[in-house]
């Protein structure tokens, strides 16, 4: 009785596939997106990966590579971009509430709870990056490298600097540009031209498509 009602049970608890932009998320059969984990638009899950309880990976207006077993742990997000979309590549652990966005993850590569990369980033294969570590924009970390608890990596290539060294991190990352990699906008924008963009941006959200009666979420290796 246990078993059966189990089973039944089993089938009610879907993974959240929202159509985004018109692209719906591909997720490979030996693969498992807990139920409330959300894949948004163009989001291509590799074999044997694992998307776990509130992870969230939206691909706005570019796409989202997740290669084979690969863990994207609890209240991670994961966002694509048009001029910076996401390729992680085999093996990659993202950690819990860590934060990718537009970046390139090389094989092997080891994201700890809390830790941030920030688009058109590239971390080689085997990089780690630590617990509440951060990759700046437009940063090139070569493989094998580390950057430490809280410290922040900036730079092509890459300096890893602790968090008190903010003069020296600031001269780096000033000419990085993030308000122009970001939102394509001088740093001196005014808050509302940065913000109406981003939400007519996020507005294209108003059409998306909930395809999880669809897509069941039976597939569990």
């Amino acid at each position: 009785m246990i078993r059966l009602l189990s089973d039944a049970m089993a089938g009610m608890y879907r993974a959240v596939l929202i159509e985004h932009r018109g692209k719906i998320p591909v997720v490979d059969p030996t693969a498992y997106v807990a139920p409330t984990a959300v894949l948004c638009g163009d989001v291509h899950l590799g074999a044997e990966s694992r998307v776990l309880f509130g992870a969230a990976l939206t691909a706005e207006d570019g796409r989202i590579d997740v290669g084979a077993r690969c863990v994207i742990m609890e209240n991670a997000l994961v966002r694509g971009r048009a001029s910076s979309p996401v390729a992680v590549g085999d093996d990659v652990l993202i950690g819990p509430h860590a934060h990718v966005n537009g970046a390139t993850v090389g094989d092997g590569c080891f994201l700890a709870t809390g830790s941030s990369v920030f688009p058109n980033s590239r971390l080689e294969p085997g990089v780690e990056v630590r617990i509440n570590a951060v990759v700046h924009v437009n940063t090139v970390l070569p493989a094998g490298a580390l950057v430490p608890i809280g410290w922040v990596a900036v730079g092509d290539p890459a300096q890893i600097l602790p968090p008190d060294r903010h003069r020296e991190i600031w001269a780096i990352q000033e000419a990085l540009d993030f308000p122009g990699t970001v939102y394509g906008l001088p740093r001196d924008a005014a808050a509302h031209e940065r913000m109406q963009q981003q939400a007519e941006w996020l507005a294209a959200h108003n059409h998306d498509h909930d395809t999880t009666s669809d897509n069941a979420n039976s597939h569990h290796p």
